[in-house]
């Protein structure tokens, strides 16, 4: 079976360019189930209900988020209600949403397990990501074989770490969050594809997705400015990753990269 995952989505431009070419995509490279990063897609910071569906419309079938998740209130009670947009599984206990799926598969394929972490390394405090997913992988595992884990973090280490750390117990494990994609992909010894950060779908002329201009002034005058997510053709960044349904084991990992013209 084939899985693409898609880096963060940030704001109007990443969530058009997927509207744009995702269909497409979808169909000829015969993908099975899309796992897109979707916490900067509502106005480059967060996720509210009207993208997360708008999302779902044009084929992502899971939405994993970060530390701007609770960006928008209204999107409290749609999580409660619906279990494709995940939090991070180690954020605290009782906050609202899940940290973990199972999604049906498409063309007969069997469902797939997605399991949303978030790094501590650099970023707001949260529980261990390593002791939290080891300890939902045996329920995980009884409801699927095939698991894909979004790592989402600033620190490559800690994401090269998670890789290690899983290889053999999931399918893949794909770093977001940083929306700079890296050329590491790879199947490691146990067949967990791993890749540290799989990008953005966002921006090509801009700092993260951000207007340049604006980032350069904040850095240059440390005064506080609005960041805008910014215009021109947008780069849909994230992977592709073979794997083989009946053992969870991944057989191919290929980097994605297409600019859309909006």
């Amino acid at each position: 079976m084939r899985i693409l995952f898609l880096g963060d989505v940030v704001g109007r431009p990443g969530r058009h360019a997927l509207a744009a070419m995702l269909p497409r995509f979808r169909r000829e490279a015969e993908i099975d189930v899309v796992v897109a990063n979707g916490e900067n897609a509502s106005n480059g910071k967060g996720i509210n209900p009207r993208a997360a569906e708008e999302l779902r419309d044009v084929g992502v079938d899971v939405l994993t988020s970060g530390n701007h998740i609770w960006q928008s209130r209204d999107i409290v009670p749609y999580m409660q209600e619906n279990q494709r947009l995940l939090r991070p599984l180690n954020y605290a206990p009782g906050v609202p949403g899940s940290g973990w799926t199972v999604c049906p598969a498409r063309r007969g394929a069997p469902a797939v397990a997605v399991v949303n972490l978030i790094g501590r390394t650099f970023m707001p405090p949260a529980a261990c990501p390593f002791l939290a997913v080891e300890s939902v992988l045996p329920d995980v595992r009884r409801e699927a074989t095939v698991i894909v884990v979004d790592m989402h973090g600033e620190a490559t280490s800690e994401k090269v770490g998670m890789g290690w750390f899983l290889d053999g117990k999931v399918s893949a494990v794909i770093g977001s969050h940083t929306h700079v994609q890296t050329a590491d992909e790879r199947i490691l010894p146990g067949g967990t594809a791993y890749l540290t950060d799989a990008g953005m779908c966002g921006p090509e002329l801009s700092v993260l997705g951000v207007r340049t201009e604006q980032v350069l002034y904040r850095f240059r005058t440390q005064m506080p400015v609005r960041f805008d997510v910014a215009g021109g053709p947008v780069l849909v960044q994230g992977a592709m990753i073979d794997i083989d349904a009946d053992t969870g084991r991944a057989t191919a990992i290929v980097r994605v990269r297409e600019r859309v013209t909006l």
